[in-house]
């Protein structure tokens, strides 16, 4: 079981780990990660969290993009609220990820803490 002192961190229902803002950006300083950014590219060219590699959970291409990505490494997913990226970690886990984890409050929430 995950546990990370002093940060927020509830499992959710598809077996992902919705983190605070804080715990997210912590997690994410890490070099073995992978960070998605499921909003539109519009979304995306008008601010994303560095580093963020953009795939659109409303494309056609959505599941065959994520099945690209290295299971090997843990995924960090978020959209602009938190909704999006919730939906979308069904799809994380059917292609294969086991470390699933969820920006709280999506990427209103980061800028809501100044986290850039």
């Amino acid at each position: 079981m995950l546990q990370l002192v002093g940060f927020s961190c509830s499992p959710s229902k598809d077996s992902s780990f919705v983190l605070n803002p804080g715990a997210f950006k912590a997690k994410i300083e890490n070099d073995n990660v992978q960070l998605i950014d499921v909003r539109t590219s519009e979304e995306y060219n008008k601010g994303h969290i560095k580093g963020a590699k953009n795939i659109d959970y409303f494309s056609d291409s959505f599941g065959v993009s994520i099945g690209l990505l290295d299971k090997k490494y843990p995924i960090f997913i978020y959209c602009k609220s938190g909704k999006r990226s919730s939906r979308s970690a069904a799809s994380f886990k059917a292609v294969g990820f086991d470390s699933i984890y969820q920006l709280k409050g999506g990427y209103l929430n980061w800028k809501d803490h100044n986290l850039d």
